[in-house]
């Protein structure tokens, strides 16, 4: 979540593409967030991830592996845009 609220604070300087990513990665967290909560959210046509058990506190955790792996590409291009803008003299 917190790189899509810097990508998106940076607003017209972030790059399309990445502005986008930022938003699904946020997005997919909290999709993770609201399986493992205690609503059902199958209504939405998400399966419940049950952290209670093993099983699902091992897919909850490894979803968060991934996440992190994710998350780290976008923050790596959200930095670097970031560092374009402070080397961009202003005129």
């Amino acid at each position: 979540m917190d790189l899509f609220k810097w990508a998106s604070k940076l607003g017209p300087l972030t790059p399309g593409d990445l502005l986008l990513d930022c938003f699904e990665l946020a997005r997919d967290i909290r999709t993770l967030d609201m399986q493992a909560s205690p609503y059902d959210v199958s209504s939405l046509g998400e399966t419940a991830v049950a952290i209670e058990t093993s099983e699902g506190k091992a897919e909850y955790m490894a979803r968060q592996r991934a996440f992190t792996e994710r998350a780290a590409a976008v923050r790596t291009r959200l930095v670097a845009a970031c560092e374009v803008l402070v080397r961009t003299p202003a005129e």
